[in-house]
This record gives C-alpha cells, structure tokens and sequence, in this order.
C-alpha cells in the first residue's frame, strides 16, 4: 500500500469531481510509535472527501496549514459555510485566513457538535482499515498509508470521474 499510495493519489487528483461549499471538518486520532497524532479531515455536505492532513500537533497553525490545503485543492471551492466542533484551534485558524484574505470574509465558522455527524461517520471507515494495524512505526508510513485509503475511500464513494462503482464493489467482495 505505501509504494503505490502516492501514484495512485496523484493519479486520481485531476479526476475527482467538484464538492459543494459547505465544509465539515474534524479530526480524529491515529497512533504512530505509541503516541497519539491528529488526522484533520474534511468532507462536504454529501460526505464527498476534500482533504486530509496527518499533524504532529492540534494547534492554531496544524489547522491553518490544513484548510490552506484544501483551498488549492482544484476540486474544492470556496466554502460558504465550515461546520467545525468546539475545538478552540478552528476559530484562530479561520480569523487568521481571513486576515491574509486567503478565506473569504462573508465565510461562516459554525461550531456544532452535533452538525458534524456526517464527518464523524465517515471517520469509521478510516478506523475500521487502520485499527487491525495496531498503530504505525513511523510518522511517513502513516501518512503514505493514509494517503493510499483516502485514495480508495473517494473512489468508493464514486468521487473519482470515469471509474465505475461495480468494479469497486467486485474488486471489494472478492477481498
């Protein structure tokens, strides 16, 4: 999975199809040599994955440094609206791209622990593939790895224009 993770992921990018604007994002916990680390994920309002981001730290600046990822991602737009939970790093990170005008003013920042609901689901499908791991060793194998099953949960979800979700869901029961 690690070899091939970072082509497939590459590949795939240019083909995803558009998300909406109205962002949820979270973060969950992924443990690497026995320490817990932060995986900052982000769908849309129908569950379609815009980014990830594996950090070392749950500050102001790890979600800054994600949400300016998902800006420049080509599939994404600028967000209308970002449904966050009350994790104190979201409101500084937001205000912070505002002032550099890389977020619009007119964004709205929702802080709901129930609106995330959707995020929080689709956190399981990560969990469900990296619990039976038992953690990881180093820091660039989780995020290689990572890499390769957001890969393959967008195309899952049929985000990824010109594949066919049949040939998903044969490839998956013959697993």
């Amino acid at each position: 999975m690690q070899d091939y993770s970072s082509e497939l992921d590459k590949r795939i990018r240019p083909f995803l199809t558009p998300t909406n604007d109205s962002w949820r994002v979270d973060e969950t916990y992924i443990e690497i040599r026995g320490a817990w680390k932060y995986l900052h994920r982000a769908v849309d309002s129908e569950g379609n994955t815009l980014d990830f981001l594996l950090s070392a730290k749950r500050d102001g600046k790890a979600a800054a440094r994600f949400f300016r990822k998902m800006l420049k991602a080509k599939h994404t737009q600028t967000p209308r609206v970002i449904t966050v939970d009350k994790n104190a790093a979201y409101p500084v990170a937001v205000e912070e791209l505002k002032q550099d005008k890389t977020l619009k003013a007119e964004t709205q920042l929702r802080q709901s622990k129930y609106l995330n609901n959707r995020i929080e689901q689709d956190h399981r499908n990560i969990k469900r593939i990296v619990k039976p791991m038992m953690g990881f060793q180093s820091f660039n194998t989780a995020r290689r790895t990572l890499r390769g099953i957001e890969a393959m949960a967008m195309m899952r979800k049929g985000q990824v224009k010109g594949i066919n979700q049949a040939i998903i869901l044969n490839v998956k029961n013959q697993m």
